[in-house]
C-alpha cells in the first residue's frame, strides 16, 4: 500500500496487532506512513481511514521532511557545512565548506568541542538567573528524545550532545530550562513564568526545536 503525496509514493507500513484497541497513524524518520491497529481491522477500514486523513498525513510527511533536513549533514552552531573528506592532517573551516581527514572523529570532535561551550553557557546563565540556586553539575551525552534533563536530587543536568549543533541561543533555552526545574520540579504555569523571566521569547525557541 501507498500513499501518494506531491507526485511522489510513500510506503505504508501496516502493523496489526493482537489486543490494539485504537488504530494510530504515522510518519517516522524514513518517511514511512506506519499505521498501527487491532489484529482483525480490514485493509479497506485502513484505506478509507488514510483518504479521511489525508492533509493530516500530508502535514505530518512535510514536518519529517524538514526534520531531515534539519538533521543530515554537519551542523555546527547553527550553520550546514558541506563536508569535503582530503588528505590534510587537521580539520578546517571555509565559509559553508569543513575540510576532514579521513579518518575524521566527527563525535569526538563534537564532544570536545561541546564541553568547553555548554560550560561556559552554564556559567553565564548561571550568574544572570533570576533565583538563587545550587550552582549544577554538567552531563553531556547523546539522547534521542530530550533535549535536556535535570535531576533535582543531585543538582544535575544533562544536555544533549546534538546541541552542539544548533545556534547557541537554543542551548541556553535548554539550560533555562532545565535550571527553572531546580526551583520547580514539574512543568506547572509557575515553572513557565520562571523560564519566561529568564527568557522571555523562550516560546520562539521552544516551538523551534520542535523541527530538529
Amino acid at each position: 500500500m501507498q500513499l501518494t503525496y506531491q507526485g511522489k509514493d510513500y510506503d505504508v507500513v501496516i502493523e496489526k496487532k493482537h489486543g490494539q484497541k485504537n488504530t494510530y497513524i504515522r510518519v517516522k524518520k524514513d518517511l514511512k506512513v506506519t499505521v498501527t491497529t487491532g489484529f482483525f481491522t480490514s485493509n479497506r477500514f485502513i484505506e478509507t481511514l488514510l483518504e479521511e486523513n489525508y492533509d493530516r498525513v500530508c502535514r505530518m510527511i512535510d514536518f519529517q521532511e524538514v526534520k531531515s533536513r534539519n538533521n543530515n549533514g554537519f551542523f555546527y552552531l547553527g550553520k550546514q557545512y558541506v563536508v569535503i573528506y582530503s588528505d590534510q592532517e587537521k580539520m578546517s573551516f571555509s565559509d559553508d565548506k569543513v575540510y576532514l581527514p579521513h579518518d575524521f572523529d566527527i563525535d569526538s570532535w563534537y564532544k570536545k568541542q561541546a564541553k568547553k561551550l555548554f560550560l561556559e553557557r552554564l556559567d553565564y546563565n548561571y550568574e544572570r538567573f533570576s533565583r538563587k540556586i545550587p550552582y549544577p553539575k554538567l552531563r553531556i551525552r547523546k539522547m534521542t528524545s530530550r533535549w535536556g534533563v535535570c535531576n533535582i536530587k543531585t543538582h544535575i543536568i544533562t544536555l544533549n550532545l546534538e546541541l552542539i549543533k544548533r545556534d547557541v541561543s537554543y542551548l541556553d533555552y535548554v539550560i533555562i530550562h532545565e535550571m527553572s526545574h531546580l526551583i520547580h520540579g514539574d512543568h506547572s504555569t509557575a515553572f513557565w513564568r520562571l523560564v519566561e523571566e529568564n527568557m522571555p521569547d523562550y516560546k520562539k525557541y521552544r516551538e523551534e526545536m520542535k523541527e530538529f
